[in-house]
């Protein structure tokens, strides 16, 4: 029971040593959004993790930069991106995406970035008399059960972009269906009334012709 307690406590102090923003952003047409993160001590490590969810052919620019406006990462027509560095400096980091290239879609994006001090998670309290061989063990264990979070967590991202992806594309047929059925009872009208006046003109003229 007391290594379940001590196993729980590491858990929710190296929970507590990351902070996280996961938004979902609406990018307009021509438009070019930035979001900031602040790190506060040097060497953190800063994931980065983004997905465009629909619009367009789900694509985006982004670029990451530094306090000191040296570029970090970038890329151009990106569908998702899953990134891990190490932020050298401190100061706010800043996270761009740009939709420029569209001239009509709005594109939906999923983000989430996740600031974490690696030098607080040396600082794992332990009680007096304690074992180091079972305090390793304990460091160990969270560690692979922070992995497997971590894993579940991306795993749960990438199922949700691809739902979000089909259902897109679900949406975009059923709506090109539509619009070709429309068509097609628009001509087949059409083709129905030019016949009408063909024919009516054809008698026309022959009984003309007969008088």
């Amino acid at each position: 029971m007391q290594l379940l307690v001590s196993l729980l406590g590491l858990l929710s102090l190296a929970i507590s040593t990351v902070s996280a923003t996961a938004l979902t952003y609406k990018l307009g047409a021509n438009e070019k959004a930035c979001f900031f993160a602040s790190v506060d001590r040097p060497d953190s490590k800063v994931a980065f993790y983004f997905a465009v969810q629909s619009g367009g052919s789900f694509d985006v620019d982004y670029d990451v930069t530094n306090p000191s406006q040296r570029e970090v990462l970038s890329g151009q027509k990106e569908r998702q991106g899953d990134y891990v560095f190490t932020a050298k400096e401190t100061g706010e980091y800043k996270f761009c995406f740009s939709n420029e290239m569209s001239t009509f879609a709005d594109k939906m994006v999923d983000f989430e970035i996740a600031v974490e001090d690696e030098q607080k998670h040396a600082q794992i309290p332990t009680k007096g008399g304690a074992d180091n061989a079972q305090t390793a063990q304990l460091e160990d264990t969270i560690f692979k059960v922070s992995g497997q979070l971590s894993t579940i967590s991306r795993m749960q991202k990438y199922f949700r972009t691809r739902e979000n992806r089909n259902f897109s594309t679900v949406k975009s047929t059923e709506q090109r269906i539509f619009n070709f059925s429309l068509v097609e009872v628009l001509m087949m009208a059409g083709m129905a009334a030019l016949q009408v006046l063909v024919v009516r003109f054809f008698f026309q003229g022959a009984r003309k012709g007969y008088v």
